[in-house]
């Protein structure tokens, strides 16, 4: 395991802080040195790596995986009106993106114990109208791809990963984003790859890849990528009115280094989830379910339910008592129907995704970050037992008020 220093207990402990190296922090410095930041050589060496380690025909660095969500979905075909089925227990960037692409988003509830769409459900939510469907591999534990692939045939839906913490996910020997007619991978500064802010779309087809390049680009001909290298200068032409979401070579040189540490910074978040299944083990919490056979998990989020009724303590209680043993937690997520504007724009209402809408309320994920160091894993142990001892004596003292 990870034998850092250890940590002072009076510096909080950031949740999700990135594992950054020596040698990202050079190839920064020296892309600052060549004087070309934006979209270059480095970012091609980035997709060129990361639709190796894929296996994909094709990879378009973006500067986010909204940006992936957004152009995929313009580039799958779909017009305003057409509707895609995706699931309540996300963050709102899926959403959003079908709705700045003009469709609209239909809600399939999710599985309890996977907490990934059902594809009962989804099945279930399909009406002429539909035109795609967008699952989401929640916490980095793969979506029922047999089932979810089969209904797309069935239905001649596109089908559009979200990857977000998906990496090094795999579902029978298969790597995620490489299932759907598009792959959406984040690299923000929490996910297990980062270059700050980025993101990757993986396609198959070279049609969709030069769509998506022009599409990321202003709508700009595809030689527009080229048009400031040393090869001479290439004119362009606006073939389609675009956005301005590509990938410079700045976050780029942080991606070709963190690529190379993708198998050990998984083998040390696989040893803290373990870490962590050993030590609360016996407490009065749910804990993730294990991987399915045949998977590979990305293990980018450790979430545990805290149920007031079996913890004495609420969530929300949970969650300021970590932050005052200066532990830093996340709520992975709160359900889309308990937002005020997706209930004005398309009057959901939580109660409809019952599966979703109780993990969004007892949530809440701990620290899992490669940079841990054993210390810092021990530390988020000791603060969840104190907390959850806090409930267990709430309790106490609320029963004996009660008789």
């Amino acid at each position: 395991m990870n034998n850092n220093p250890i940590r002072s207990k009076d510096r909080f402990l950031v949740f999700a802080a990135p594992a950054i190296e020596d040698a990202e922090i050079e190839e920064v410095v020296s892309t600052m040195k060549t004087g070309w930041l934006g979209t270059g050589p480095k970012v091609m060496s980035f997709e060129n790596e990361f639709k190796a380690y894929k296996g994909s025909q094709y990879a378009i660095a973006v500067n986010s995986c909204t940006a992936a969500l957004h152009l995929s979905i313009l580039a799958a075909g779909l017009q305003p009106g057409d509707e895609v089925i995706t699931t309540p227990m996300t963050f709102c960037a899926t959403v959003n993106s079908i709705v700045h692409a003009g469709a609209t988003p239909v809600l399939a509830d999710v599985d309890p114990v996977t907490m990934n769409i059902d594809p009962a459900q989804v099945e279930a939510k399909i009406t002429p109208k539909t035109k795609a469907i967008l699952p989401v591999h929640f916490a980095g534990r793969p979506c029922d791809m047999d089932a979810l692939c089969e209904i797309a045939r069935r239905y001649s839906l596109k089908l559009i990963e979200d990857c977000a913490h998906a990496i090094e996910t795999e579902y029978k020997g298969r790597k995620a984003g490489t299932f759907g007619d598009f792959g959406c991978f984040s690299f923000y500064v929490t996910k297990n790859l980062t270059t700050g802010e980025g993101g990757m779309i993986l396609v198959g087809r070279q049609a969709d890849a030069d769509r998506l390049k022009i599409l990321a680009l202003h709508g700009m001909s595809k030689d527009a990528w080229k048009r400031f290298g040393d090869s001479g200068y290439k004119h362009y032409q606006v073939v389609e009115i675009g956005f301005k979401y590509n990938m410079m070579d700045l976050q780029a040189a942080i991606g070709i280094h963190q690529m190379k540490r993708v198998a050990p910074y998984w083998k040390r978040r696989e040893q803290i989830w373990q870490r962590y299944n050993e030590a609360f083990a016996d407490l009065p919490i749910t804990l993730p379910a294990n991987p399915e056979p045949d998977t590979i998990h990305a293990y980018h989020l450790y979430t545990i339910l805290v149920d007031e009724a079996k913890a004495g303590i609420s969530r929300d209680e949970f969650l300021n008592a970590m932050y005052a043993e200066n532990i830093g937690v996340g709520v992975h997520y709160i359900s889309m129907p308990e937002h005020p504007i997706y209930k004005q724009m398309f009057g959901w209402q939580p109660e409809d995704y019952p599966n979703a809408r109780y993990i969004g309320l007892h949530t809440i994920s701990l620290p899992i970050s490669a940079k841990l160091t054993d210390a810092d894993v021990e530390d988020v142990i000791a603060a969840v037992k104190k907390c959850l001892a806090l409930g267990q004596t709430k309790s106490v003292v609320l029963a004996a008020a009660a008789a």
